[in-house]
């Protein structure tokens, strides 16, 4: 049993600091993934979505210092109660998702591992035998520093927790796992490599021969004869790959420019999912830093989700000199945790992120 307890004391307290740390690093990526799970669709509880920041920043800060903890054996009784209540929950929250299929993606590693709710649900059930291993075998857990030790460490993890995560949101994550980050070119991502996997689908045909009703399951050719094809259903059997991007365009009121700009030699998107969530400081600084950037020969666009008469607004009343076009807030939250954020391409290939925060580091 003391074998057992140590096993599960270091798996889980490193999974726990793990899985915390990847969340911490992009705490508003899953402030969007908690809005998700709040939205109508799932929970229906609209009503947390204003604080999901606030209570992302919470959960992962927990997460990590809970792990932190059971490692050290510092108040082993409160840690090991407090992880079986977390993940009392989360083995819930994953189980509706998966049952009634609601979330795709679970958001556990965030954007670094995707599982989905299925993987997810098991993973939390091992985790959930794991803990109770621990809260039955709690004897067996010993600090493994002095007293003071043991308090400057949990002490230090949660101000390093804190500090962490209020550097990355006033700047940006310190890893990115996006299909959008520093050199990564947008048009291969958004293409299918010639070796990936194709779906498997199956075509279930109901159609009449000699007057007679018949149905046939084939891979899409159809029945050989037949007098009438009454109706043809498709179900997909095997999942084929997708690209890296599948949703980022760069549209006009009436035309698609998406290749048309990734071609550019120097081009700069300024992006901002809602231009009326806009952090007004960041909107004030974008005029320096477009005018110098189309000085140095770039070319300067906006990417947004708000509509014409919102960008018209902001355009006079910051006085832009540059077009705002259309792409999908989803994506647009996906490529830049920032609104505004800045991306500097080249031919399509990722040069430079920034933060509002951050503008002076950009190089033109």
């Amino acid at each position: 049993m003391k074998t057992l307890v140590h096993i599960c004391r270091v798996l889980v307290g490193v999974l726990f600091i793990f899985s915390g740390f990847i969340k911490l690093n992009d705490p508003l990526g899953f402030s969007y993934k908690l809005q998700e799970y709040f939205s109508y669709d799932v929970l229906d509880i609209p009503s947390l979505i204003p604080y999901a920041l606030g209570i992302s920043v919470f959960v992962v800060v927990v997460e990590v210092v809970l792990g932190v903890f059971l490692l050290i054996g510092y108040k082993s009784k409160f840690t090991i109660w407090s992880l079986l209540a977390m993940i009392v929950f989360f083995t819930f929250l994953t189980f509706y998702a998966a049952y009634f299929e609601k979330v795709k993606d679970c958001g556990c590693f965030g954007d670094f591992l995707k599982l989905d709710p299925w993987e997810s649900f098991w993973k939390d059930v091992i985790l959930l035998v794991m803990i109770v291993v621990l809260l039955i075998g709690q004897r067996h857990i010993k600090p493994i520093l002095t007293k003071f030790g043991l308090t400057i460490t949990a002490l230090l993890s949660f101000i390093v927790c804190l500090w962490f995560g209020y550097h990355v949101l006033m700047h940006l994550p310190a890893l990115d796992f996006r299909a959008y980050k520093i050199d990564d070119n947008l048009q291969k991502n958004m293409e299918l490599s010639p070796d990936a996997q194709k779906a498997i689908t199956d075509y279930i045909w109901t159609y009449t021969l000699n007057g007679e009703e018949k149905t046939v399951t084939d891979r899409g050719r159809g029945p050989k004869t037949y007098d009438k094809i009454i109706g043809v259903v498709t179900e997909e059997i095997e999942e084929g790959d997708v690209p890296k991007i599948q949703d980022f365009s760069i549209e006009s009121e009436d035309e698609d420019l998406t290749s048309q700009f990734l071609a550019q030699e120097k081009l700069v998107m300024i992006v901002a999912y809602n231009l009326e969530k806009a952090e007004a400081n960041g909107m004030e600084k974008l005029k320096a830093m477009s005018d110098l950037a189309q000085e140095r020969g770039y070319t300067v666009i906006g990417l947004t989700a708000s509509g014409e008469s919102k960008k018209k607004e902001v355009r006079d009343t910051y006085n832009l000199d540059f077009d705002f076009y259309l792409c999908d807030e989803k994506v647009l939250k996906t490529i830049v945790r920032a609104n505004p954020g800045i991306i500097v391409l080249e031919k399509g290939t990722v040069t430079q992120k920034a933060h509002y925060n951050d503008l002076e580091d950009l190089e033109f």
